[in-house]
């Protein structure tokens, strides 16, 4: 029989079992990005994350299904094409285009799902037609407002009380300031809109993430994930208006990553990571800096609840652990490991066991890593691959070539191209794939060379 996993539950501050609804089945949503601008490295947590934990159940025998939706309508998405002057719907897929190539950096894979906001507008519909028909929602003036005190269990996600609660948003046509757009009447500057009963307009950002949710997972699905800020007030939305319309819980486990912290905030202060701050470092920048395997490593470094402070001292660090680790695994050979280190593996799934606990996995590892080193050479390699492999990082002890592969060479070869052409969104895009397979670009009059990371 598997091993039981506890995941910390925001909602009840308590680590709960990973229960599925059928057989071995368990889905998990975790919120992704709003399409603006390119995604920075704090952006990557909560995708490394979730990809790593539906690894994770995969190994354990889960049938794990990962949904991370694509917010591509939004104010801000209008702001930044107003700026820009380009149409909305234009600036949404280049930036949707760019999260994609950023994240295929990470190598990790994509998720099962990637639902667009857009692309969901009728599940949206409903879902609000639904909280209307239940009073829980009333139109104004083309709007639709979710009337928060007409849940009883308002707050219970965040444990923040009514009167202490602020939705951020402009009155309007709210008839109580605690109530939170559903529905957005059309606007003169706006240049997207839908048909909708009580008008044309576009949804609100809240009732997307419940709506994609159930249409790809159903409801009272095992795992809701994502940022520690979102707690309140997206996913406190989400969880009010999906169980006030269909009177079922969206979500069994809401589980929630810490934040990506900058060194440079003064004592007693946090600075997360933000483009709202200016104060942000590129996904693809930061694989280019030390590679993926150093980018993935340094986040597993930290619990994921909790914050982890950024720098690109701790990411050279997280690299030289890779190379340690690669190193270890070139006298190991393919096989079966010894039975003493077997223990080890086991104190590695067990840190997994206990709430994804990663930095406890990986000092497992590295004792077997260290134990391994002192025995004979030659010991078998099992089970540090599949350590490693759940940890997306089993590459580490893949040979070596003594050049770069082909499919490097083809990407050099594209991206010569493309500058000859002067087309050098292509090129840099181009940069960052070879900078995840593990190759940086130098340029020089001849054109370019690549070396490896490190």
């Amino acid at each position: 029989m598997a091993e039981e996993i506890l995941l910390h539950d925001t909602r009840s501050g308590t680590l709960v079992p990973v229960s599925p609804r059928e057989g071995r089945k368990v889905g998990i949503y975790a919120c992704g990005p709003t399409v603006y601008d390119r995604i920075h490295v704090g952006n990557a947590r909560p995708f490394v994350v979730f990809s790593l934990l539906r690894r994770f159940l995969a190994h354990e025998g889960y049938e794990p299904t990962f949904v991370a939706n694509i917010t591509d309508v939004n104010d801000k998405i209008y702001a930044v094409a107003r700026a820009r002057g380009v149409p909305s719907g234009e600036l949404a897929r280049e930036m949707t285009a760019a999260y994609l190539a950023d994240t295929d950096l990470l190598g990790l894979g994509r998720p099962d799902a990637e639902p667009r906001a857009t692309e969901t507008i009728g599940p949206i519909v409903a879902l609000i037609a639904a909280l209307i028909e239940r009073g829980h929602a009333y139109a104004a003036a083309g709007d639709v407002y979710f009337a928060v005190r007409s849940f009883p269990g308002y707050g219970a996600l965040s444990h923040r009380r009514l009167e202490d609660l602020d939705q951020g948003e402009e009155a309007g046509g709210k008839r109580d300031p605690l109530d939170f757009a559903l529905w957005k009447a059309e606007k003169p500057e706006e240049d997207t809109a839908w048909d909708a009963p009580w008008g044309r307009g576009r949804p609100g950002w809240h009732i997307e993430c419940s709506a994609m949710a159930e249409e790809l997972l159903g409801l009272d699905f095992e795992i809701h994930g994502g940022g520690s800020d979102l707690v309140f007030p997206h996913h406190e939305n989400e969880a009010a208006q999906t169980e006030a319309g269909r009177g079922v819980p969206l979500a069994r486990i809401w589980m929630h990553n810490g934040m990506l912290r900058l060194p440079q905030a003064r004592p007693g202060e946090e600075a997360k990571m933000s483009k709202s701050l200016g104060n942000v470092l590129g996904l693809r920048d930061a694989v280019a800096a030390e590679g993926r395997d150093a980018l993935v490593l340094f986040f597993c470094e930290g619990h994921y609840r909790q914050p982890v402070d950024y720098s690109a001292e701790r990411l050279a660090a997280a690299a030289a652990h890779v190379r340690r680790i690669r190193e270890a695994g070139r006298r190991l050979t393919p096989g079966p490991s010894p039975a003493a280190l077997r223990p080890l593996r086991e104190r590695f799934l067990a840190a997994l066991r206990r709430d994804f606990n990663t930095p406890g996995a990986l000092a497992a590892l590295d004792e077997w890593v260290r134990e391994a080193n002192r025995g004979p050479a030659g010991a078998g390699s099992e089970d540090l691959r599949e350590m490693l492999g759940v940890l997306g990082l089993a590459n580490l002890l893949d040979p070596e070539p003594d050049g770069p592969p082909a499919e490097a060479l083809a990407l050099l070869a594209r991206r010569e191209h493309a500058r000859g052409e002067r087309d050098w969104a292509t090129a840099d895009a181009l940069r960052d794939e070879l900078a995840g397979l593990g190759w940086v670009v130098r340029d020089g009059a001849a054109g370019g060379e690549l070396v490896p990371h490190g």
